[in-house]
């Protein structure tokens, strides 16, 4: 993995701590609602491409299992990265899920997401934990860590949602939570984009779970970037404006930065606005 300024002693440029140990209860009662509601040909609804209702929520289980330590995806292969070390081994775990009966699954997916929600309850947010490879922290501060693990689920829920014709669910708590987390990802994302010292690009998500974050160059050329530190009250070289479901779904490739380029409002710098919009934050 590569990645910025990684000393445990010097993470500040991810910004502020976000603490979601309180989210992971809410969320995983809201997905088990929507489970147990769906009827026998929702299950076989495309959720993502490949990948049915069923599928995905067999994934969110292999999660939360090996969260637990109960699940192990095996060595790497020769050669084969990160990125397609992870998408193999939760292929590999679907697969191996597709004919468990949909009651057995969610049964699972409870009993398996309401011990890790206890778990993360009483984690201490200080303490060194896996690797977030889209933000370029390894490893990672465990409040990075637990956000983008509360990330996953809730993009997760909202692929089932949207497989059996709902919409994104508004609930404004979780979004700001994503959305937070997500943007942990900008330092990251501008990591090669060349910009004087004190350069500052804001990115504002309107709407109720909205927000506005500030990444600045630390170093100038191609140096780093930083959510927590730089000239503040600097005006900002540019500015760029998404709403909320344009945002999550750029930074999960529910969309392409081009699409999400051409839905912005975008003042300043165009060529740092380009960088902003290839902002991801899963592993892709």
């Amino acid at each position: 993995m590569v990645t910025q300024r990684n000393d445990w002693s010097g993470l500040s440029w991810l910004g502020p701590p976000i603490d979601a140990r309180a989210l992971f209860g809410p969320e995983l009662e809201a997905l088990i609602g929507l489970l147990r509601g769906l009827g026998p040909a929702e299950w076989a609804r495309t959720a993502v491409p490949g990948w049915t209702v069923h599928d995905v929520t067999a994934h969110v289980l292999g999660d939360c299992a090996a969260r637990l330590g109960r699940r192990e995806p095996g060595p790497f292969a020769p050669g084969e990265t990160l990125e397609a070390f992870i998408h193999r081994a939760n292929q590999e775990w679907v697969e191996r899920q597709r004919d468990m009966d949909p009651a057995a699954l969610v049964d699972a997916l409870e009993d398996a997401g309401t011990e890790l929600a206890g778990r993360f309850a009483h984690a201490d947010l200080d303490a060194p934990s896996l690797g977030v490879s889209w933000a370029g922290a390894d490893p990672a501060p465990l409040w990075l860590d637990c956000a983008r693990e509360f990330t996953e689920y809730w993009t997760h829920r909202q692929q089932i949602r949207h497989a059996v014709g709902l919409d994104t669910d508004p609930g404004p708590r979780a979004l700001s939570v994503v959305l937070d987390t997500f943007m942990r990802a900008l330092p990251h994302t501008l990591r090669g984009v060349g910009a004087p010292r004190g350069t500052r690009v804001e990115v504002t998500v309107t709407g109720p779970a909205g927000g506005v974050w500030t990444v600045t160059a630390l170093t100038g050329a191609t140096g780093g970037w930083s959510l927590g530190e730089g000239s503040q009250g600097q005006p900002p070289a540019t500015a760029v404006q998404l709403d909320a479901e344009t945002a999550w779904r750029l930074c999960t490739r529910g969309i392409e930065p081009a699409t999400a380029l051409a839905r912005a409002r975008l003042r300043g710098d165009h060529r740092l606005a380009e960088a902003v919009c290839r902002i991801v934050s899963i592993v892709y």
